[in-house]
């Protein structure tokens, strides 16, 4: 059986393995359709009746190919791969400076967000759900700005770290109403 992974180089980064310009903004559709071409290559049981080795190769791709795909469909993965690539290090330790007004947002949320939890508030938890969302949408559009239109990695990756913070927002909502279940 002739190994179709041999096409593909291993080395390339998620954008040359999808075909993609490494831009923030993406074509999701050409992204999605790539990942269905590639994932029927280099999908495991293509391979059942393969040597160990192919196998093992096809295992290895199928693996990368997830991981590349879900970094690029994320829009903060995508960001955060794109400013590591740049050399721009967003979870550099000594670079935590946020602005005293987007602090005390995000403690007049996470107060909110704990308020309604604890109240079991669900309707007040979805309002503030579909605020922090609209926030992060808000924020992506920046980031497509910074990223792709004016380059500037560091601002993009102060960007990037407060919108790890409404990231956070979600996932405390989504615990409050995981746990009233």
């Amino acid at each position: 059986m002739a190994l179709a992974l041999d096409e593909i180089d291993f080395g390339v980064d998620h954008f040359a393995l999808f075909g993609l310009t490494p831009f923030f903004r993406i074509d999701s559709p050409a992204l999605d359709a790539r990942f269905r071409e590639l994932q029927a290559r280099v999908h495991p049981d293509r391979f059942v009746h393969a040597g160990e080795s192919e196998r093992r190769v096809s295992l290895q791709w199928a693996t990368r190919v997830n991981e590349a795909y879900q970094t690029l469909k994320n829009p903060l993965l995508r960001a955060r791969y794109l400013l590591d690539r740049a050399g721009q290090c967003v979870d550099k330790g000594g670079n935590t400076a946020m602005s005293s007004e987007f602090l005390m947002e995000q403690m007049e949320w996470r107060e909110a967000i704990a308020e309604a939890g604890q109240a079991r508030e669900f309707t007040e938890l979805e309002r503030l759900r579909h605020r922090v969302k609209q926030r992060m949408n808000q924020d992506y559009d920046r980031l497509a700005e910074l990223l792709d239109d004016r380059r500037d990695h560091a601002a993009a990756a102060d960007h990037v770290r407060q919108m790890m913070f409404l990231e956070k927002l979600l996932f405390e909502i989504d615990e409050f109403q995981r746990t009233a279940v």
